[in-house]
């Protein structure tokens, strides 16, 4: 675990939501396949060895263009357009006509899709919430229609998907989103935990919001100092260690997942 603040008593939690992208589902390897796919057909001279920076710029998004999609000022097609364009001229391709990103979508969506798989401490964990009587659900910066179906497939149809984009318009880091699926949980915000791998819109919004804000820093990479970490924000890398900051008897889960 991160050198991070946690706290070992029992917290007075009643549930907990979870952000679904790289929290329980590994979307990170499933828009790596994608990318993939869709580099062999677009980006015929990219070598194989710099797939891993396509997927970096699609993944932290530089121009913001998911983010703008998340506050309502954009639609989804339109932004992944731009981004799927943006890897085009960074890496060396021709720009996509809207002929030529529907054929590049169908490709990179189908990748994807049928990439999605839970990560390997997504159910343990969820069944020890769930046996020590703590509601879970979840909260994401995508559609809930999508989410559903994406925890569907990954087996964690039983995680209900409380708020989306499409809910109220608009999506995390706004508080008002935190508020509304505290509500559909049941749950105080005071009372509810939030766990998502983005530290500023997932576990520093959630503080905001009033929530306990749990980060889920996975690589271990993005550490700060210790006297760096914003006020309230706990840290894990693995989901199963959320039992020990909640107080819980802690879970027990295969390895993680190191490659393909």
């Amino acid at each position: 675990m991160t050198s991070a603040p946690t706290d070992r008593t029992t917290l007075p939690v009643d549930g907990v939501l979870f952000d679904v992208d790289d929290t329980l589902v590994d979307t990170r390897e499933a828009f790596g396949r994608a990318i993939e796919a869709a580099a062999h057909v677009w980006l015929p001279g990219l070598p194989e060895e710099r797939y891993p920076d396509a997927l970096v710029m699609w993944r932290t998004d530089p121009s913001g263009h998911y983010r703008a999609y998340t506050r309502g000022e954009i639609d989804f097609e339109t932004q992944r357009m731009r981004r799927a364009n943006e890897l085009q001229v960074a890496f060396g391709g021709d720009p996509l006509d809207h002929a030529g990103y529907a054929a590049w979508r169908t490709l990179f969506w189908d990748t994807f899709e049928a990439s999605w798989r839970a990560h390997t401490d997504a159910r343990v964990t969820i069944d020890a919430l769930r046996a020590h009587g703590l509601r879970v659900g979840a909260l994401t910066n995508a559609a809930v229609a999508l989410q559903e179906d994406k925890l569907a497939r990954s087996h964690l149809a039983d995680v209900p998907v409380l708020v989306g984009l499409d809910t109220l318009g608009f999506g995390k880091p706004d508080v008002r989103v935190f508020h509304e699926a505290c509500r559909r949980l049941g749950t105080e915000p005071t009372r509810t935990v939030y766990v998502g791998d983005e530290l500023d819109i997932d576990a520093v919004a959630a503080v905001a919001a009033g929530l306990v804000g749990v980060w889920l820093d996975r690589t271990g990479a993005r550490g700060l100092d210790a006297d760096g970490w914003p006020a309230g924000v706990r840290v894990i890398e693995r989901l199963d260690e959320l039992s020990m900051v909640l107080g819980l008897p802690t879970a027990v889960s295969p390895p993680a997942r190191t490659g393909r």
